[in-house]
């Protein structure tokens, strides 16, 4: 069963660090086997309280590929990128049969 991370970028601070964020992290991600399902800023709440600029849904083949993914040193060298030019959040959310 699938798997999706969902990326919710509440806060850009510095494009240009976070521009170089998602240009190293993409070909990180596919190496793991994560396909992006859709990267968006065209963002329109209908209900609730929403406060983001951008959502980022990739999937993967399990659970175990994407903590591969996210505790490679790969990630983990290119982390300070994100964590230094957005205020965000994510989840790993699994698949139902």
């Amino acid at each position: 069963m699938s798997v999706f991370f969902l990326a919710e970028i509440k806060e850009i601070s510095d494009d240009d660090m976070y521009r170089k964020y998602i240009e190293k992290a993409e070909p990180i991600i596919k190496k793991y086997g994560g396909e992006y399902i859709f990267r968006s800023e065209q963002l329109n709440p209908i209900s609730g309280d929403w406060e983001l600029k951008r959502i980022i849904l990739i999937q993967f083949a399990s659970k175990e590929k994407v903590r591969e993914c996210y505790q490679s040193n790969e990630c983990k060298e290119i982390a300070h990128l994100r964590e230094n030019s957005t205020i965000s959040k994510a989840i790993v959310i699994e698949e139902c049969s």
